[in-house]
């Protein structure tokens, strides 16, 4: 039988010291308060030990802190690299974070809720960003209460938010096309209303019924409708929000015998996979159908996209102030809007 090995701990390596753990603890996190010889000679020992420092989760627990902001995506996480309006608000959000001396964790959503929870309750993080309203899980609360910063991408009655008035966007496209004659429109949606993946003439009555009421998606429509309350608006859900998407939802939009002489992609994402379509069956946007979106990412600007400019970036930056400075003044926060009129849209076709 081997001898049976003893952990490493820092009040082993302080008794072989003859210092105090306090002064080896400094060693690792607060060098400053010693000498560089005693450091030295600290970590010289720890190495010959096999001691391999303080234990991260331990340090969190004594100090009740752990210098990370979780961002919790519903979907795969993989996809958020694929959707530049996501790579931007990450940029800001990490931006901010790090000014806290704080790092960003990516946390994916199962789609069980209980695993949410689970998943959600082992997560050591000091704020948690909520990037959708679709599911407000119960493990949220509990972090709340927990002391985590909760804040959210869409507005509540409470909580701390970071948001825009994705009604009024809606109204700002709707206007537009509305005064450029369309009265067919086809809506790109990413993911699946509650019936799965289809496709489904809206109406206001019958809205809670198909799409999760309070979400962007659902807002924008909203809006969209009350501007063009004359007009067919069908909704088509894409699934992920990634441009392949958006392309394949607006093929099948454009292949039948009475197409929509209007694509709105409820964000330039998707908008950019409805005009690889268009390209692909020889439409030209803004002549043949118009096509706009939501965001005014630089590929929109590039191809000359009609959509709604929103401060991304801003948007992430001030999530991270939220999440990381609880004495942050403002803590429901609605940003400006804008609608960038450029080539993709024009009157409808009378054919």
């Amino acid at each position: 039988m081997g001898e049976k090995l003893t952990a490493v701990t820092m009040k082993t390596l302080a008794n072989k010291l003859g210092v105090s753990i306090t002064t080896v603890s400094n060693a690792y996190s607060k060098p400053d308060r010693l000498s560089t010889d005693l450091r030295d000679q600290i970590l010289a020992t720890a190495k010959e030990l096999g001691y391999c420092g303080p234990s991260a989760a331990g340090r969190a627990l004594r100090s009740g802190k752990t210098d990370v902001c979780g961002f919790l995506f519903h979907g795969g996480v993989s996809h958020a690299f694929s959707d530049p309006y996501s790579i931007m608000l990450l940029a800001g959000l990490s931006e901010a974070v790090e000014e806290y001396g704080a790092s960003v964790l990516l946390l994916r959503a199962p789609a069980a809720e209980e695993a949410t929870n689970q998943m959600l309750q082992r997560a050591a993080i000091d704020a948690l960003v909520v990037g959708s309203a679709e599911r407000q899980e119960s493990g949220i609360e509990q972090l709340r209460q927990r002391g985590v910063r909760i804040v959210s991408t869409a507005p509540s009655a409470d909580g701390d938010w970071v948001t825009i008035n994705d009604a009024k966007a809606g109204r700002l496209i709707g206007k537009h096309l509305a005064r450029l004659g369309h009265r067919q429109v086809v809506v790109i949606a990413s993911g699946a209303s509650k019936g799965g993946m289809e496709s489904f003439d809206y109406s206001p009555d019958g809205m809670d019924d198909r799409l999760f009421a309070g979400t962007y998606e659902s807002e924008r429509i909203r809006g969209l409708w009350e501007k063009m309350p004359d007009a067919r608006i069908t909704v088509a859900f894409a699934g992920h929000c990634i441009r392949e998407s958006g392309r394949r939802a607006a093929g099948q939009a454009l292949d039948v015998q009475d197409r929509p002489t209007a694509i709105v992609a409820l964000s330039d994402t998707l908008a950019l996979g409805a005009w690889d379509a268009a390209q692909e069956r020889g439409l030209t946007p803004g002549r043949d159908l118009s096509i706009s979106g939501f965001d005014d990412i630089p590929d929109a600007r590039f191809l000359g996209i009609t959509t709604i400019h929103q401060p991304v970036t801003e948007k992430g930056r001030l999530i991270g102030r939220l999440a990381m400075d609880p004495d942050y003044p403002d803590r429901q926060i609605t940003l400006p809007i804008e609608l960038i009129v450029r080539a993709s849209t024009g009157p409808a076709p009378k054919n």
